[in-house]
């Protein structure tokens, strides 16, 4: 199980909500098979549904889009 506070820890370059969305997304394609969300992420560009963004990506990776044909 990784939790995401040790994500953002790992990565210290990271300074926007998609660079983190793309980390998970390579966590999971890593082969990490549990994530705990443990807390919100701080940027200024994280949305008020970044759980349900960031849950999205772990499990789905760049296959979801929005109802607009855009990658959140």
């Amino acid at each position: 199980m990784t939790l995401l506070s040790d994500l953002i820890i790992q990565n210290p370059e990271c300074n926007s909500f998609n660079q983190l969305r793309q980390i998970v997304i390579q966590a999971a394609t890593d082969g990490v098979i549990f994530m705990e969300f443990d807390l919100k992420p701080d940027y200024r560009d994280t949305p008020k549904d970044w759980f349900m963004r960031l849950e999205s990506a772990f499990y789905t990776g760049d296959k979801y889009t929005d109802k607009w044909g855009y990658k959140p």
